[in-house]
């Protein structure tokens, strides 16, 4: 595999090397959603391409710890509650499970899902901490602001914080400037409230995630994700006020942000009435259909809708899975390998390269688009060359790669074999390639030999070659 993960961090928009603050730990959350409604495929795209990245970094041997959060309140759910004439919290109810079906249908697992409404305790107590270090100030109605002004790093994340940006008529009278942003919103009549030291209200829309990330993460995150309409004001708010609840920077290591979700050029969103609702999506495509297709463009980039594009991804699922389940089949029965031609070395190193060339696009920033080239060159080389091949040395090549990148796509766990898909110990594959390499060498074959001994070192292992025998480490 290449050395190194590369991630572009929204803050300072570069590419970095993924360095997590106590590798192989990572601790990693997304916003998650408001249930006022049904989920929809832009929702999806964001919940999908973090998924994909968690799985790849698991892959890649990293210990990733999932958090991502429910807005179980919030002025949308009280208005639509308004609307139906039923309480806010039949609302909630009703669409995070919504939310949480689709998310099983997708397959997409998350570790913890911290809901707003059990953690009014802890907000209180953040909040408080952040009056008392000087931060925030309690207004007349009972309300909590954090006031920007004491935290000068504010606006590096999003590049857009200019005092222009708010007129005196958007200034709220009891704030001290108008970019000041609520903690704690007093209580309204006919609204749900909490008990505070400040009076009856509920929290802020920013402050439930800095307070359940830092909860459930002890402190700093290694990624926050998100999509990217979050970056301003929402998560340049998150990193103020968890910057100055901590007393360090930063906060969170990697700000990662996915695009947005296109229709005819517009973004998906409910404004605009242009929504698809995954429930029907799913229904029409099939969820492993959309898990493809939702992971077929770079995930910082605007991923367009359209039919066409989704039947081209359910051609590519079907030649994936006939491709898997041919190789389970072929495979069920294991062989020996005793005797490996100059062919089946040339296919198997065919095999290798699509395969490194995945993992390359995959740690360039999780570059999607350029990954599932490489499935697709996978598929292509299997039905040209490897299904009229007895070989099993590129056979097996084929069902490792494959099982690879199926721990990101998961569109293949109920073909492939859970001891293969799980990943063995690679140990006798590596073994296997050393034992055809000394083959090579007594052929007098020195060229592939050496392009083995490189490919290897790339992926991490070394050769010691001896005089009677050859010997391998990582490095």
């Amino acid at each position: 595999m290449p050395a190194r993960i590369l991630v572009r961090n929204t803050l300072g928009r570069r590419l970095e090397a993924f360095e997590p603050f106590s590798p192989p730990r990572v601790r990693m959350y997304v916003c998650g959603p408001t249930p006022y409604d049904y989920t929809h495929i832009g929702h999806a795209r964001t919940f999908v391409a973090f998924d994909g990245i968690k799985r790849y970094l698991s892959l890649r041997g990293y210990d990733v710890f999932h958090i991502q959060n429910i807005t179980d309140i919030d002025d949308k759910i009280i208005n639509r509650a308004r609307e139906e004439g039923v309480e806010w919290r039949e609302i909630s109810d009703r669409y995070t499970r919504d939310y949480l079906e689709m998310l099983e249908s997708l397959s997409i697992r998350i570790d913890v899902h911290p809901r707003v409404t059990d953690h009014i305790k802890e907000i209180i107590e953040f909040v408080q901490a952040l009056i008392d270090k000087g931060f925030a100030y309690v207004a007349e109605s009972g309300s909590v602001y954090f006031e920007v002004d004491k935290y000068p790093d504010y606006g590096r994340l999003s590049g857009r914080f200019r005092l222009e940006m708010w007129s005196q008529e958007e200034h709220a009278r009891e704030k001290k400037k108008p970019y000041d942003f609520a903690l704690w919103k007093a209580a309204k009549p006919g609204e749900p409230s909490w008990e505070s030291p400040w009076g009856p209200g509920r929290p802020g829309w920013h402050i439930e995630c800095s307070v359940m990330s830092t909860r459930y993460a002890g402190g700093r995150l290694d990624i926050h994700g998100g999509a990217a309409d979050l970056i301003f004001p929402h998560h340049e708010n998150e990193r103020a006020q968890s910057e100055a609840y901590l007393g360090e920077s930063p906060w969170v290591k990697y700000w990662l942000h996915s695009g947005y979700l296109t229709i005819e050029g517009e973004k998906m969103s409910k404004s605009l009435g242009n929504i698809i609702v995954l429930r029907e999506a799913v229904k029409e495509w099939g969820a492993q259909t959309l898990r493809l297709w939702l992971l077929s463009g770079h995930y910082r980039t605007q991923l367009e809708y359209s039919e066409q594009s989704l039947e081209q991804t359910r051609r590519l699922l079907e030649r994936v899975r006939g491709v898997a389940q041919e190789l389970q089949r072929r495979l069920e029965k294991e062989e020996p390998i005793h005797y490996a031609s100059d062919r089946d070395l040339e296919l198997a190193s065919r095999v290798e390269e699509i395969r490194a060339r995945w993992h390359a696009e995959m740690s360039n920033d999780f570059n999607y688009a350029g990954a599932i080239r490489e499935l697709r060159e996978l598929t292509n080389l299997y039905y040209k060359e490897l299904q009229a091949s007895e070989s099993l040395l590129a056979l097996r090549a084929a069902y490792r790669a494959l099982s690879e990148m199926n721990r990101v796509y998961a569109v293949l766990d109920d073909i492939l074999a859970p001891e293969r898909a799980a990943g063995e110990s690679v140990e006798p594959f590596i073994d296997l390639i050393v034992e055809v390499r000394r083959e090579l060498r007594k052929r007098k074959m020195y060229d592939l030999a050496d392009t083995i001994r490189e490919r290897l070192r790339e992926l991490g292992v070394a050769l010691l070659d001896y005089k009677d025998r050859t010997e391998w480490r990582r490095i």
